[in-house]
């Protein structure tokens, strides 16, 4: 490979699309590939070739970037990629796929000759179209020119935890750091809640715990959405939230210890997904406090 690589984005929903843009930006030659077109169509006026097929997207690619829904996505629509992948190919798997399909994944790269980065991205859409993700990577010296520039256009920095992807060290350092963000979405709703039950207005805690050790920026965003009520379009939905907080929970157990917050916050969005609520931001996890006609 010579000059800047070219690199295939399967999977353009709210962070995929974000860090196709932010690679187009940054001088790559980007196509795109989404399972409904329709949603990748937009990424035309960036300059990004929007492609009919994962073939065709990774045809001739000096890198991979998978950002889909979960693991068995990612693998479905790899294989679907087979025909097209060249020995050689850098691949920067972005999907939080959770510990068990990573060695699923680094196979497969294995079996096709490809060099493999377990690299989930830590960060929602206002980051992601900024390009201030935090990347957490794990993988060889080998491919790092090629993929350095990628992890550089999407990210604002690189946290590398290890040169074997198939360990898994990125993954699960993502599933911690996703812990302690789902667990404060899930309070967050819970004290919207509390405070409606009991009559309280949530300013006064607001103006209660103002700049001590118990307030936060994170608390005070997630808590506007709600009160504001500008859940759309999600940050990062309910439905995505909830599926992580499974496999935080699935990681816990196979690692000996029991989550009973997180296994709590999944019940939670489980619960305002059946509401109605499943693409809206996590922070509609407020609406599990009540029943589906929100009393």
């Amino acid at each position: 490979m010579t000059g800047k690589p070219t690199v295939s984005v399967l999977g353009t929903g709210i962070m995929g699309a974000a860090m196709a843009r932010n690679l187009a930006r940054a001088g790559l030659e980007v196509r795109a590939w989404n399972r409904t077109r329709e949603k990748a169509e937009p990424l035309a006026a960036d300059g990004i070739r929007v492609t009919g097929t994962p073939t065709e997207a990774v045809d001739g690619a000096d890198a991979v970037l998978t950002m889909l829904y979960d693991g068995n996505t990612v693998l479905d629509v790899m294989r679907e990629a087979a025909p097209a992948l060249r020995p050689g190919t850098v691949w920067a798997q972005c999907t939080t796929a959770g510990i068990d399909l990573v060695a699923d994944l680094a196979a497969f790269a294995r079996e096709h000759g490809l060099v493999f980065y377990d690299a989930p991205v830590l960060g929602t859409r206002q980051p992601a179209e900024a390009g201030q993700l935090t990347v957490l990577a794990a993988g060889p010296e080998e491919g790092r020119k090629t993929v350095t520039p990628v992890f550089d256009a999407v990210g604002a920095k690189t946290v590398w935890t290890g040169e074997d992807g198939a360990a898994g060290s990125a993954s699960r350092l993502k599933l911690v750091a996703n812990s302690w963000v789902l667990a404060v979405t899930a309070a967050t709703g819970e004290v919207l809640a509390l405070s409606k039950g009991l009559g309280v207005d949530p300013q006064s805690f607001f103006d209660l715990i103002r700049s001590g050790p118990l307030d936060m920026g994170y608390l005070r965003a997630k808590a506007a959405l709600v009160l504001d009520d500008k859940l759309t379009p999600a940050s990062f939905a309910v439905a995505t939230a909830e599926k992580d907080a499974r496999l935080i929970v699935e990681a816990g157990e196979r690692g000996g210890v029991r989550l009973d917050v997180a296994e709590a916050a999944a019940e939670r969005f489980a619960r305002a997904a059946a509401h109605g609520h499943a693409d809206e931001d996590m922070a509609a996890a407020y609406f599990a406090s009540f029943d589906a006609k929100g009393r």
